[in-house]
């Protein structure tokens, strides 16, 4: 007996993800210098290509010190410095990229996460600068990360300050 198919009509399939658009490729032939990549992709491809991906990706490389530090220069040099200005130019963000690479073959990279932002608006760190004004930035970090709660309180008490 035939099997009945499980799946519900509001379940969306997934769209096939472009062999193209594997980060992998990607990555391979930002190394090789493929400058004809973002031409051979289709329409509907270039709306799913993020060029932003190749800062990311591109700076990190596994190998000797002075190759990794190599990326991470020529990344800032060449893709970082001007990105933003071309953000309408998915192509020349490419070609920006294709330079990165010094011409030694496909390498390994790895995801470099951005940092988060810590909430360095916080009503602690406003109210510790307030009664601190000659700490630095990096001061009133580690105050804020040391100081308990109990301590941050008697401090509310000890400056009148009502919660």
């Amino acid at each position: 007996m035939a099997k009945k198919s499980t799946n519900s009509s509001n379940l969306k399939p997934r769209a096939p993800v472009s062999d193209k658009l594997n980060i992998g490729n990607e990555m391979r032939c930002f190394d090789l210098k493929d400058r004809a990549f973002y031409d051979s992709l289709t329409e509907e491809e270039r709306k799913k290509f993020s060029p932003y991906l190749m800062i990311r990706w591109g700076s990190a490389v596994e190998g000797s010190a002075d190759l990794q530090k190599f990326y991470v220069i020529a990344t800032n040099e060449r893709l970082n410095k001007h990105f933003f200005a071309v953000n309408r130019h998915p192509k020349l963000q490419w070609l920006m990229a294709t330079s990165v690479s010094p011409g030694l073959g496909a390498q390994r990279h790895n995801w470099i996460a951005p940092k988060k932002k810590e909430s360095s608006n916080s009503a602690r760190r406003k109210f510790l600068s307030e009664i601190y004004p000659n700490l630095k930035n990096s001061d009133l970090d580690t105050l804020c990360a040391v100081m308990t709660n109990d301590e941050y309180n008697q401090l509310l008490r000890d400056h009148g300050v009502d919660k």
